[in-house]
C-alpha cells in the first residue's frame, strides 16, 4: 500500500481540498482500494466525506497514535493507497506522519506568506529522509507571482510540473461531497488535477521501486506466495 501525505504550516493552503481531489483520482485512475485518511481534529475532510454519494474512496477516522497500527489493518484489508490529511499546524503529530508517508505533498498559494512557511515542512521532511513535492495551488492564471512562486519553492525542493489554477468550481464542489472530475469531467480544473495525480503516482511508483530495491526481499522472493488480505471494503472502516 502506497501512503501519501499532504501537509503544510498554513492554514487555507487548500490541502483539505487537495487531499479529496487526489484520493478521487486516484480512485478514478484505477489506483484503488483508495483510503482517505483524517487526522486533523477539525474534520473538513470527514465532513465533506459523508456528503459524499460514493462509498469510494473510503474514509478512515483514527488519531496520530493509532495511525501505524491502523494503516496495518488497512493494508491487510485490500487497500492499495493511503491518503493523509492532517492539521495545518507543525507539531509532533505531523512529524508522525511524515515518518509513515513514502511521499509528502505540500500545497503552496503563491503569496508571500505561503512561501515563507513551507520552511518547517521542508525541515521535518529533510530530518525524517522524506521526498516532498510542491504544489502551487490556487494561482491566477498568467500572474508573474504564479511563476515566481515556482522559482522560489524550486530552491527547496521539486515542484510539480502541474499547477492547480484557482477556479470556483474547486470550492463549490466540495460543498457536496464531490469534486470538480465528478462536476465537470470535461473541464480545465478536473484536467489539471488528472495530470497532478499522474504525476504524483509516478514519483510514488519510483520511491516504491527504490525502496524495495534497496531492502532485504521477503517471503515472496523465495517464492511463497504472498498473504492473503484479511477483511472488506466498506464505508467505515476504522471508528473515531
Amino acid at each position: 500500500m502506497r501512503v501519501l501525505a499532504l501537509a503544510s504550516q498554513k492554514g487555507g493552503s487548500g490541502k483539505t481540498t487537495l487531499s479529496g481531489h487526489l484520493a478521487v483520482q486516484a480512485q478514478r485512475s484505477g489506483a484503488g482500494p483508495v483510503v482517505l485518511i483524517d487526522i486533523d481534529p477539525q474534520g473538513s475532510t470527514t465532513e465533506w466525506w459523508n456528503e459524499r454519494q460514493s462509498d469510494y474512496p473510503a474514509l478512515a477516522q483514527t488519531s496520530v497514535a493509532r495511525l501505524a497500527t491502523d494503516l496495518v489493518m488497512l493494508r491487510q484489508q485490500g487497500f492499495k493507497l493511503a491518503v493523509i490529511d492532517t492539521p495545518p499546524a507543525i507539531t509532533l503529530a505531523i512529524q508522525s506522519v511524515i515518518q509513515v508517508a513514502e511521499l509528502v505533498v505540500v500545497p503552496t498559494r503563491p503569496s508571500p506568506h505561503d512561501l515563507r512557511a513551507v520552511g518547517a515542512t521542508v525541515e521535518l521532511c529533510d530530518r525524517a529522509g522524506k521526498p516532498l513535492i510542491f504544489v502551487v495551488n490556487a494561482a491566477t492564471k498568467g500572474a508573474r507571482i504564479t511563476a515566481e512562486a515556482a522559482i522560489a519553492l524550486s530552491q527547496h525542493g521539486t515542484v510539480a510540473p502541474v499547477t492547480l489554477h484557482h477556479r470556483t468550481d474547486f470550492a463549490a464542489s466540495m460543498i457536496d461531497g464531490r469534486t470538480v472530475m465528478e462536476v465537470d469531467p470535461t473541464g480545465k480544473s478536473a484536467a489539471e488535477v488528472a495530470a497532478l495525480w499522474t504525476y504524483v503516482s509516478e514519483r510514488l511508483e519510483k520511491n516504491f521501486r527504490r525502496t524495495v530495491f534497496s531492502v532485504p526481499q521477503g517471503p515472496a522472493a523465495s517464492g511463497a506466495a504472498p498473504r492473503a488480505a484479511s477483511g472488506g471494503f466498506g464505508r467505515r472502516m476504522i471508528g473515531s
